[in-house]
């Protein structure tokens, strides 16, 4: 899913170090304002360090860790199939408010995401839709993404915690698959929550 939002908004793709493959990754403590995890990968040059929102993944769907390390984002796909050949994928992403000292606030975030967007994938249509609360009863500003000509249909949810700006996305190749995968995505958001109460044997998983 290599044209989808965050990911032609990102840096780019950086190659899977084969260390990661081996030695899998280490969860490092996440700032106590945010649901963020932090994870450092091992390289050959020292680690690489990620951060992403924590979620609860919807049935049907798996935390790919390969591809989420690849694209610094918390990469979901359906079940059987990679994040990168998936027809329909979700993903959320935690931006590093010092890492972008210019934005000086979420509008400016939304604003700066969006025009960097446009003029990498022409002929899109950007309207603001109906918000998204999570579970803590925040509302997030949501935004889809039309294609007029070839493209992904896509829906964007933008937050902030503490020190970070968060951008949750649905990204389809066609609109019938948007829509089919749509409530999986609300889900996503619904039961996403600044600080998740200690987890029971009961709770379902988090990546």
């Amino acid at each position: 899913m290599r044209n989808s939002h965050a990911i032609l908004n990102s840096e780019a793709a950086k190659p899977l170090p084969a260390l990661v493959l081996l030695f899998g990754w280490l969860l490092l403590a996440a700032p106590a304002s945010a649901e963020i995890e932090m994870v450092a990968a091992p390289t050959d040059r020292g680690p690489v360090y990620h951060w992403w929102p924590k979620l609860v993944i919807p049935a049907g769907w798996h935390h790919d860790r390969n591809f989420s390390f690849y694209y610094s984002l918390n990469a979901i796909a359906p079940e059987g199939v990679s994040f990168d050949d998936a027809h329909t994928v979700m993903y959320a992403k935690a931006m590093y408010k010092p890492r972008e000292p210019q934005v000086k606030s979420l509008e400016m975030f939304i604003d700066h995401d969006q025009k960097t967007i446009r003029a990498k994938a022409q002929g899109l249509e950007i309207h603001e839709t109906t918000p998204l609360a999570t579970a803590d009863g925040k509302r997030l500003r949501s935004f889809t993404f039309i294609p007029t000509r070839e493209g992904n249909w896509e829906r964007v949810a933008y937050g902030e915690e503490g020190d970070f700006y968060l951008i949750f996305t649905i990204s389809a190749r066609s609109h019938e698959e948007y829509q089919a995968a749509s409530p999986a995505f609300e889900r996503l958001i619904g039961d996403y929550r600044e600080q998740r109460a200690a987890q029971g044997s009961d709770a379902p998983d988090a990546r």
